[in-house]
């Protein structure tokens, strides 16, 4: 039984494919054994899956999820229902005790049990379903390994929580430098802001957009970040004379736009939008790796809010997605996915929501980039199907009214004229018309011809939406992980002088006398001190240095500018800048004098001769020559180093992507190479099946059934999109036993025999050979096998560049406890 069953489990676990059912046919009623294996880089061209509830819509869509992340392929999913949350539910172990928490009690009472039976009940179906389908526990592990999953609750503490702040920061370069897409941006931005206040502007004739708009063009054309506070102030007080060519006050006069700073500010005044202030930041590349590099799945669940909201945060995201995808370089493989589980009212067919703008420059433009959508719905009346023309991929399943059917065939009708492929309406019709559940319509226009197919069963326990409070507890044992969101973070200067406690400390009212040939200075008091706090400058050391990094064969040739400051203790002797804090601010602002009624700390007497000053110069060069470098990262195997700017995830992320690349390139080399060999050995089997059918033509047809499946195999596993077949190379061997039998009984066909059974090792031979290239192909790309190794830059040590060392008076509050504290932050 293990043997077989690891058979089964080969057949569909192939290079770049989903495993998304069996091949159904409808004139009979029942799935056939034949794989319906979907190439991963379909997905480019996006996909849309329409069906009724209960037509195994999210099933298939959550399969697709499942299987994108075994290949390594990171999602986005939004989740306006509440469904998706469930992929956490997936328990390798199969337990009743893994499902208990997540049963319904109340249908365990509708069908008789207890919540413990029902929950027993549940987890053998799962087990039973999922062993039908081949798979079991192992590669439910095989799924949660290779990819992290968290649910994100925006403007809730449910989930994760993730801040817009960053959603108002300025597009990148490259989208500011593109009218068209830096237009889309501002109006999109605009138009769901004042979504979220309730106005339903027009973006052309509504002076709430118009003026809005000419705020955010004139601050992101210019690099600044906007926040709702900071546009609260420019409404009231607009930096700009004229919109168009009339002066402000005559097209927006300052009575009406105090009204829309009242509701911007109402807005930010509410409690309820304090939350969408707290969490990560919308970071479309963290949603989509991990600090490591590993795929994600973002679960983005919106149920919880109202209609406006998630038209504003959908707009954000999508808006987000755009401004990643152009700073990312084109592929033809499939490099991430954009989910939204039911796109009913963010793309409508004669309305222009705020949504639908973002939506349709993905349909458009994603494909470049690697970037695959696939969008959802139950309800395909209000579905702008010219623009979902652009989706290669349908998957169709039962329909609940004969207007639904008609809309989907529209658009499917003109999804197959925009990629140039013929469409049968009548037979189309024919067949939506006959769907069960769990079976769909694929009609994708990198296949010959549609095909029907039942969904396999999701490693995923589908209980339904969940609550918040079911997130939330999915999804403590995270945020535990998580650090709270804090306050912002001191500067490097701050942290460079911690509080202490001294049980006594040396001042006097006196500024040591220096030598005028030693630079020195004040750094500012920033902050102030207790009332019975006393002000205490002590000495420390300030290095600046001009580095220049150069590696002529790692392409590196840049300049960096560092500061340091260490603190002068003791005798001051020894290495100084052993303990030195690099400023990632740069080197701080030093004035002229102390502030009044200041004390000074005792400065040590090696500090007071100018000849340590040359002497601390040479140790500070060795200091950042040894300690400041750039870490490049290397993959030999793809041939690929790292830019300075690069992080280790940035880096890792695109092995990953150089490394799919490779594999599609290769698998389309193994298809182009044994295609045409499998065509001569199948044409070959068929002759020869065709000259023992004129004695023995029953036989001969059996026999060329089984030869043919036997070649469907090697083609299924070869090719992986089409259809393929399973179990079938055992039954061609016994089919051949029988015909060599009957052949000896029949010396007229004794020669096709021979014949036959040599095509038959040939045959075995060439799946052999392929099946030994993709072993050896698997090794060669696997991204998590392939080696990266990190290499350190130091700056060149005749380019080094210091100045002066300085000595800088730092200020600090002493308390009556004697605790000190820095009071230049």
């Amino acid at each position: 039984m293990a043997k077989k069953k690891q058979a089964s489990v080969t057949a569909f676990e192939k290079l770049g494919v989903f495993y998304l059912g069996r091949v159904h046919d409808l004139e009979a009623g029942a799935t056939t054994p034949n794989l319906l294996l979907y190439d991963a880089k379909d997905l480019t061209t996006h996909a849309v899956c329409v069906g009724m509830t209960g037509s195994g819509k999210t099933g298939l869509c959550v399969s697709l999820l499942e299987e994108a992340a075994m290949d390594g392929i990171p999602a986005i999913a939004i989740d306006p229902k509440g469904d998706l949350a469930n992929m956490l539910l997936s328990f390798p172990n199969l337990r009743p005790a893994d499902f208990r928490p997540w049963i319904d009690a109340a249908e365990a009472t509708r069908k008789g049990s207890t919540p413990d039976e029902y929950a027993s009940q549940v987890a053998e179906k799962w087990k039973a379903g999922l062993a039908e389908w081949g798979q079991d526990g192992t590669r439910i592990q095989q799924f949660r390994d290779a990819t992290d999953i968290a649910v994100y609750t925006p403007g809730s503490s449910a989930g994760l929580q993730l801040t817009i702040l960053k959603s108002f920061a300025a597009p990148p370069q490259a989208l500011r430098d593109d009218a068209d897409a830096f237009r889309e941006r501002v109006a999109a931005s605009v138009s769901g802001l004042l979504a979220l206040v309730g106005i339903d502007a027009d973006p052309i004739q509504s002076r709430e957009h118009i003026l809005l708009s000419n705020l955010f063009q004139r601050e992101w054309q210019e690099g600044n970040d906007l926040d709702v506070a900071t546009l609260i102030g420019q409404v009231q007080s607009p930096p700009f004379d004229k919109i168009g060519v009339m002066d402000i006050e005559s097209f927006f006069p300052s009575k009406e736009r105090f009204a829309l700073s009242m509701s911007l500010n109402s807005l930010l005044a509410s409690p309820g939008f304090a939350a969408w202030m707290e969490g990560e930041p919308l970071d479309v590349h963290g949603l989509l790796w991990t600090p490591e590099g590993q795929p994600r799945i973002s679960i983005l669940s919106i149920a919880h809010l109202s209609e406006a909201e998630r038209m504003f945060f959908v707009t954000i995201v999508l808006n987000e997605v755009i401004a990643w995808m152009r700073t990312q370089s084109g592929t033809a493989s499939l490099r991430a996915l954009l989910y939204m589980d039911e796109v009913f009212g963010y793309f409508p067919p004669t309305r222009n929501p705020p949504s639908k703008t973002p939506m349709l420059t993905l349909l458009k433009q994603a494909r470049a980039y690697g970037l695959g959508v696939v969008l959802a719905t139950q309800n395909p009346v209000d579905l702008d199907y010219k623009g979902l023309s652009n989706a290669g991929t349908w998957f169709l399943g039962r329909l609940q009214t004969e207007r639904d059917k008609m809309r989907v065939l529209e658009g499917l009708e003109g999804a197959s004229a925009a990629a140039g492929a013929s469409f049968d309406r009548q037979r189309m019709e024919q067949t939506l018309a006959g769907l069960k559940s769990r079976v769909f319509l694929m009609n994708n226009v990198h296949e010959d011809e549609p095909v029907l197919f039942q969904t396999r069963w999701a490693m995923s326990y589908l209980r339904g939406p969940l609550t918040r409070q079911q997130i939330q507890t999915l999804m403590e044992p995270r945020k535990e992980t998580v650090p709270a969101e804090q306050p912002a973070p001191a500067s490097p200067r701050a942290r460079s002088a911690p509080k202490e406690k001294r049980s006594a400390v040396e001042a006097s009212t006196s500024k040591p006398v220096i030598p005028e040939e030693i630079p020195q200075g004040f750094l500012a008091t920033t902050s102030a001190g207790a009332p019975d706090a006393r002000l205490v400058y002590r000495p420390a050391l300030l290095g600046r240095a001009d580095l220049h990094f150069a590696d002529a064969r790692k392409g590196i040739d840049q300049w960096e500018t560092v500061a340091y400051l260490s603190a002068i203790t003791g005798k001051a002797s020894g290495d100084v800048w052993k303990d030195a804090t690099l400023l990632t601010d740069g080197a701080p602002e030093v004035s002229g004098n102390p502030e009044t009624n200041a004390e000074f700390g005792s400065l040590p007497s090696l500090a007071a001769k100018p000849k340590s000053y040359t002497s601390w110069k040479n140790a500070f060069k060795a200091h950042v020559y040894r300690n400041r470098t750039i870490t490049l990262r290397q993959c030999k195997a793809l041939k690929l180093t790292s830019t300075p700017a690069e992080s280790e995830s940035e880096f890792t992320v695109r092995v990953r992507l150089a490394a799919h690349e490779r594999r599609d390139e290769a698998v389309e080399k193994l298809r182009k190479r044994y295609a045409p060999k499998l065509a001569r050995v199948q044409t070959q089997i068929q002759t020869a099946e065709r000259r023992v059918g004129k004695e023995t033509e029953q036989l001969g047809q059996q026999k060329l059934q089984t030869m043919i499946s036997a070649g469907a195999t090697v083609l299924g596993a070869l090719f992986g999109r089409k259809v393929a077949s399973v179990g079938t190379v055992g039954r061609a061997t016994t089919t051949m036993r029988g015909l060599g039998r009957a052949s000896r009984e029949k010396q007229d066909i004794a020669r096709a025999q021979q014949k036959l059974e040599e095509l038959h090792t040939k045959l075995q031979e060439l799946e052999a050979e392929f099946e030994r290239e993709v072993e050896d192909l698997q090794a060669s790309v696997d991204p998590d096998a392939v080696e990266i190794t990190e290499k350190a830059i130091h700056p060149r040590k005749s380019d080094i560049a210091i100045e002066p060392i300085t000595l800088v008076w730092t200020p600090w509050w002493i308390g009556s406890d004697g605790i000190a504290t820095p009071a230049h932050v």
